[in-house]
Protein backbone atom coordinates (compact mmCIF):
# COMPACT_ATOMS: atom_id res chain seq x y z
CA UNK A 1 0.00 0.00 0.00
CA UNK A 2 1.30 3.43 -0.95
CA UNK A 3 1.28 6.07 1.77
CA UNK A 4 -0.70 9.21 1.08
CA UNK A 5 1.97 11.17 2.94
CA UNK A 6 5.31 11.88 1.25
CA UNK A 7 8.32 10.00 2.61
CA UNK A 8 11.71 11.44 3.50
CA UNK A 9 14.96 9.72 4.44
CA UNK A 10 17.32 11.76 6.63
CA UNK A 11 20.84 10.62 7.43
CA UNK A 12 22.57 11.77 10.60
CA UNK A 13 19.24 12.53 12.26
CA UNK A 14 19.99 11.79 15.91
CA UNK A 15 21.20 15.29 16.73
CA UNK A 16 21.97 18.74 15.37
CA UNK A 17 20.94 19.71 11.87
CA UNK A 18 19.56 16.25 11.06
CA UNK A 19 17.30 16.28 14.10
CA UNK A 20 16.12 19.80 13.26
CA UNK A 21 15.26 18.71 9.72
CA UNK A 22 13.40 15.64 10.99
CA UNK A 23 11.20 17.67 13.33
CA UNK A 24 10.49 20.30 10.67
CA UNK A 25 9.55 17.76 8.01
CA UNK A 26 7.41 15.85 10.49
CA UNK A 27 5.55 19.10 11.13
CA UNK A 28 5.16 19.42 7.35
CA UNK A 29 3.43 16.03 7.17
CA UNK A 30 6.22 13.74 5.94
CA UNK A 31 6.62 10.17 7.10
CA UNK A 32 10.27 9.68 7.99
CA UNK A 33 13.00 7.08 7.92
CA UNK A 34 15.72 8.51 10.13
CA UNK A 35 19.27 7.20 10.20
CA UNK A 36 22.29 7.54 12.42
CA UNK A 37 25.25 5.49 13.60
CA UNK A 38 24.67 2.22 15.49
CA UNK A 39 26.53 3.19 18.69
CA UNK A 40 24.53 3.15 21.92
CA UNK A 41 24.29 6.92 22.34
CA UNK A 42 23.19 7.56 18.77
CA UNK A 43 20.59 4.76 18.86
CA UNK A 44 19.07 6.19 22.04
CA UNK A 45 18.98 9.73 20.66
CA UNK A 46 17.52 8.55 17.35
CA UNK A 47 14.65 6.86 19.20
CA UNK A 48 13.91 10.12 21.01
CA UNK A 49 13.77 11.93 17.66
CA UNK A 50 11.44 9.22 16.37
CA UNK A 51 9.08 9.79 19.30
CA UNK A 52 9.09 13.57 18.75
CA UNK A 53 8.28 13.09 15.07
CA UNK A 54 5.45 10.69 15.79
CA UNK A 55 4.02 13.19 18.27
CA UNK A 56 3.50 15.47 15.26
CA UNK A 57 1.06 12.94 13.82
CA UNK A 58 3.24 11.17 11.26
CA UNK A 59 4.96 7.80 11.09
CA UNK A 60 8.68 7.47 11.73
CA UNK A 61 11.11 4.57 11.67
CA UNK A 62 14.74 4.28 12.72
CA UNK A 63 17.54 2.74 10.68
CA UNK A 64 20.74 2.55 12.69
CA UNK A 65 23.78 1.99 10.49
CA UNK A 66 27.01 3.65 9.45
CA UNK A 67 26.11 5.34 6.18
CA UNK A 68 29.77 5.20 5.15
CA UNK A 69 29.20 1.48 4.64
CA UNK A 70 27.78 1.61 1.14
CA UNK A 71 26.59 -1.98 1.42
CA UNK A 72 23.74 -0.88 3.75
CA UNK A 73 22.29 1.67 1.33
CA UNK A 74 19.95 -0.69 -0.50
CA UNK A 75 18.62 -2.08 2.78
CA UNK A 76 17.94 1.46 4.00
CA UNK A 77 15.99 2.28 0.84
CA UNK A 78 14.18 -1.07 0.93
CA UNK A 79 13.09 -0.34 4.51
CA UNK A 80 11.47 2.96 3.55
CA UNK A 81 9.82 1.63 0.40
CA UNK A 82 8.70 -1.53 2.11
CA UNK A 83 7.02 0.40 4.92
CA UNK A 84 5.38 3.19 2.93
CA UNK A 85 5.48 2.13 -0.72
CA UNK A 86 7.15 5.31 -1.92
CA UNK A 87 10.16 7.61 -1.77
CA UNK A 88 10.00 11.38 -2.13
CA UNK A 89 12.95 13.11 -0.51
CA UNK A 90 16.49 12.31 0.60
CA UNK A 91 18.34 14.63 2.97
CA UNK A 92 22.07 13.86 2.85
CA UNK A 93 22.97 15.31 6.22
CA UNK A 94 25.28 12.81 7.93
CA UNK A 95 28.77 14.20 8.30
CA UNK A 96 31.83 14.25 10.50
CA UNK A 97 34.50 16.77 11.38
CA UNK A 98 38.23 16.13 11.55
CA UNK A 99 39.87 13.99 14.20
CA UNK A 100 41.89 16.98 15.34
CA UNK A 101 42.32 20.53 14.08
CA UNK A 102 45.85 21.42 13.11
CA UNK A 103 48.43 22.34 10.53
CA UNK A 104 47.73 21.12 7.01
CA UNK A 105 51.26 19.69 6.98
CA UNK A 106 50.36 17.40 9.88
CA UNK A 107 47.11 15.98 8.46
CA UNK A 108 46.77 12.24 9.05
CA UNK A 109 45.75 9.87 6.26
CA UNK A 110 43.08 8.13 8.36
CA UNK A 111 41.32 11.43 9.06
CA UNK A 112 41.46 12.29 5.36
CA UNK A 113 40.04 8.90 4.37
CA UNK A 114 37.28 8.98 6.98
CA UNK A 115 36.17 12.47 5.93
CA UNK A 116 35.85 11.47 2.31
CA UNK A 117 34.13 8.17 3.21
CA UNK A 118 31.41 9.85 5.29
CA UNK A 119 31.14 13.35 3.83
CA UNK A 120 31.55 12.57 0.12
CA UNK A 121 31.48 8.91 -0.86
CA UNK A 122 28.45 7.94 1.25
CA UNK A 123 26.08 10.69 0.04
CA UNK A 124 27.19 10.24 -3.55
CA UNK A 125 26.38 6.54 -3.74
CA UNK A 126 23.24 6.81 -1.61
CA UNK A 127 22.00 9.51 -3.97
CA UNK A 128 22.86 7.35 -6.94
CA UNK A 129 20.72 4.48 -5.62
CA UNK A 130 17.93 6.78 -4.48
CA UNK A 131 17.83 8.49 -7.89
CA UNK A 132 17.45 5.21 -9.73
CA UNK A 133 14.48 4.31 -7.58
CA UNK A 134 12.84 7.70 -8.09
CA UNK A 135 13.10 7.28 -11.86
CA UNK A 136 11.46 3.84 -11.71
CA UNK A 137 8.78 5.03 -9.29
CA UNK A 138 7.76 8.13 -11.21
CA UNK A 139 5.62 10.94 -9.83
CA UNK A 140 3.16 10.10 -7.07
CA UNK A 141 0.27 12.15 -5.61
CA UNK A 142 1.04 14.55 -2.77
CA UNK A 143 4.74 14.42 -3.39
CA UNK A 144 7.66 16.28 -4.92
CA UNK A 145 10.80 14.29 -5.68
CA UNK A 146 13.87 15.93 -4.21
CA UNK A 147 17.41 15.34 -2.98
CA UNK A 148 19.08 17.74 -0.57
CA UNK A 149 22.80 17.83 0.21
CA UNK A 150 23.94 19.50 3.42
CA UNK A 151 27.46 20.63 2.61
CA UNK A 152 29.22 23.56 4.32
CA UNK A 153 30.45 27.07 3.71
CA UNK A 154 33.84 25.36 3.74
CA UNK A 155 32.99 24.34 0.20
CA UNK A 156 34.03 27.91 -0.69
CA UNK A 157 35.77 29.20 2.45
CA UNK A 158 39.02 27.40 3.19
CA UNK A 159 39.72 26.17 6.71
CA UNK A 160 43.44 25.55 6.95
CA UNK A 161 43.08 23.72 10.25
CA UNK A 162 40.43 21.38 8.80
CA UNK A 163 41.79 20.71 5.35
CA UNK A 164 40.33 17.23 4.92
CA UNK A 165 36.85 18.46 5.88
CA UNK A 166 37.15 21.40 3.50
CA UNK A 167 38.13 19.14 0.60
CA UNK A 168 35.41 16.59 1.32
CA UNK A 169 32.70 19.25 1.51
CA UNK A 170 33.96 20.88 -1.68
CA UNK A 171 33.67 17.50 -3.40
CA UNK A 172 30.14 16.83 -2.17
CA UNK A 173 29.15 20.32 -3.32
CA UNK A 174 30.28 19.32 -6.80
CA UNK A 175 28.30 16.09 -6.49
CA UNK A 176 25.15 18.09 -5.72
CA UNK A 177 25.55 20.13 -8.90
CA UNK A 178 26.26 17.03 -10.97
CA UNK A 179 23.11 15.27 -9.78
CA UNK A 180 21.08 18.46 -10.16
CA UNK A 181 22.02 18.72 -13.82
CA UNK A 182 21.54 15.00 -14.45
CA UNK A 183 18.05 14.85 -12.91
CA UNK A 184 16.48 18.20 -13.80
CA UNK A 185 14.98 16.88 -17.02
CA UNK A 186 13.13 14.30 -14.93
CA UNK A 187 11.73 17.05 -12.68
CA UNK A 188 13.67 15.85 -9.66
CA UNK A 189 14.93 18.78 -7.63
CA UNK A 190 18.48 18.53 -6.30
CA UNK A 191 19.63 21.17 -3.85
CA UNK A 192 22.64 22.12 -1.77
CA UNK A 193 22.62 23.93 1.54
CA UNK A 194 25.85 25.39 2.91
CA UNK A 195 25.53 25.92 6.66
CA UNK A 196 27.74 28.46 8.36
CA UNK A 197 28.45 28.43 12.10
CA UNK A 198 25.63 26.29 13.48
CA UNK A 199 25.21 25.40 17.15
CA UNK A 200 25.50 21.60 17.16
CA UNK A 201 27.48 18.86 18.87
CA UNK A 202 30.06 19.15 16.10
CA UNK A 203 30.84 22.79 16.88
CA UNK A 204 30.98 22.42 20.68
CA UNK A 205 34.80 22.06 20.74
CA UNK A 206 35.20 25.43 19.01
CA UNK A 207 32.35 27.32 20.71
CA UNK A 208 34.49 29.70 22.76
CA UNK A 209 36.74 30.40 19.78
CA UNK A 210 33.83 31.33 17.51
CA UNK A 211 31.93 33.18 20.23
CA UNK A 212 34.82 35.61 20.36
CA UNK A 213 35.02 35.96 16.58
CA UNK A 214 31.26 36.49 16.25
CA UNK A 215 31.46 39.19 18.90
CA UNK A 216 34.14 40.87 16.79
CA UNK A 217 31.94 40.85 13.66
CA UNK A 218 32.84 37.62 11.87
CA UNK A 219 29.16 36.92 11.17
CA UNK A 220 27.38 40.05 9.87
CA UNK A 221 24.07 38.98 11.44
CA UNK A 222 25.85 38.80 14.78
CA UNK A 223 24.79 35.37 15.98
CA UNK A 224 25.26 31.65 15.67
CA UNK A 225 22.93 29.75 13.38
CA UNK A 226 20.69 26.97 14.69
CA UNK A 227 19.40 23.69 13.23
CA UNK A 228 15.98 25.30 12.77
CA UNK A 229 17.55 27.83 10.38
CA UNK A 230 18.71 25.00 8.14
CA UNK A 231 15.50 23.01 8.57
CA UNK A 232 13.34 25.88 7.30
CA UNK A 233 15.20 25.86 3.98
CA UNK A 234 15.12 22.06 3.77
CA UNK A 235 11.34 22.13 4.17
CA UNK A 236 10.94 24.61 1.32
CA UNK A 237 13.05 22.41 -0.93
CA UNK A 238 11.32 19.17 0.08
CA UNK A 239 7.90 20.70 -0.53
CA UNK A 240 8.89 21.76 -4.04
CA UNK A 241 8.81 25.50 -3.43
CA UNK A 242 12.02 26.09 -5.41
CA UNK A 243 11.20 24.25 -8.65
CA UNK A 244 13.01 26.47 -11.17
CA UNK A 245 16.50 26.07 -9.75
CA UNK A 246 19.30 23.72 -10.68
CA UNK A 247 22.22 23.05 -8.38
CA UNK A 248 22.33 26.55 -6.91
CA UNK A 249 23.89 26.45 -3.41
CA UNK A 250 22.07 28.24 -0.62
CA UNK A 251 24.35 29.64 2.09
CA UNK A 252 22.63 29.78 5.46
CA UNK A 253 25.35 31.55 7.39
CA UNK A 254 24.18 34.99 8.54
CA UNK A 255 26.30 36.62 5.84
CA UNK A 256 29.56 34.93 6.83
CA UNK A 257 30.48 33.87 3.30
CA UNK A 258 29.52 37.18 1.65
CA UNK A 259 32.73 39.02 0.69
CA UNK A 260 32.88 42.22 2.72
CA UNK A 261 35.22 44.62 4.55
Amino acid sequence: MVSEKPVVIITGAARGIGKGCALELAAAGFNLLINDRPDTDSVAKLKLVQAECEAAGVEAACFSADIADVSVHEELLDTAQGKWGRLDCLVNNAGISVKSRGDLLDMQQDSFDENFAVNTRAPFFLTQSFSRRLLVQGVLPNGYRSIIFISSINAVMLALNRGEYTMAKTAVSTAARLFALRLIKDNIGVYEIRPGLIKTDMTIPATAYYDELIAKGLVPQGRWGYPADIAAAVRAMAEGRMPYTCGVPIAIDGGLSVPHF
